[in-house]
């Protein structure tokens, strides 16, 4: 039986803090140029909440803003995001070429199952040539909950998935795994938080521990 692993981008496969801050910046100086705006970068408290859908990020960080003012600025970071991609600011976390090419001769399907629009998963995945390994990229935008596992639930049924592990740096990433049957591993990289990691089956400091937890079993 074939297995799959499906992948997290943001804080698994790609570095995103490499690219966060500079395109945070940029998007709260538009906001001040706009005289919507006073104050520091939230950049600490993007931090703690890294990985949750866009919506909601804007919602906890422009609180008293309108919905229109969230939308403008939601655009205008994710052509922030894009360019910063497509200039070369970020970054694969190291291994990441590895462990996909070890998996993908091990006949694992890979997928991508993201938070991020489809917009900046795109770039991103044109910028490295993801799409070597990966057989899809899927966007929290295609689901109408904006639920990671239901997200997950919509590759498993497009794939016939029947078995395999989620891989994530966060909570919606593990209980995305174990919610589909699927095995969860926490990655221990730049967003993660230990109290979220203790849920999950197995945590990794490198992606290529994923070799002794599914290439050899």
């Amino acid at each position: 039986m074939r297995k799959s692993v499906i992948f997290d981008m943001d804080g698994t496969l790609f570095q995103t803090n490499k690219i966060l801050e500079l395109s945070l910046e940029d998007t709260f100086n538009y906001l001040k140029s706009l005289g919507k705006w006073d104050g520091h970068t939230p950049i600490e408290k993007y931090r703690e909440i890294m990985g949750v859908p866009l919506p909601e990020v804007w919602e906890t960080l422009l609180p008293n803003h309108t919905m229109k003012i969230r939308e403008e600025v939601n655009q205008y970071f994710l052509e922030t995001l894009v360019e910063n991609i497509h200039r070369g600011k970020g970054a694969l976390y190291p291994h990441v070429e590895s462990i996909l090419t070890h998996l993908k001769e091990n006949d694992y399907s890979l997928f991508i199952a993201s938070n991020g629009l489809t917009t900046y998963l795109e770039a991103i995945v044109t910028q490295y040539h993801l799409d070597r390994w990966v057989s899809e990229v899927f966007s929290i935008e295609q689901i109408q909950t904006l639920n990671k596992s239901d997200l997950v639930k919509r590759i498993i049924d497009k794939y016939d998935v029947k078995a395999g592990a989620v891989v994530g740096d966060r909570l919606s990433d593990i209980k995305a795994a174990k919610e589909n049957g699927l095995i969860s591993i926490g990655c221990r990289f730049d967003f993660a938080k230990e109290e979220e990691l203790s849920q999950a089956d197995f945590v990794v400091n490198d992606l290529m521990e994923l070799e002794n937890l599914l290439i050899k079993k």
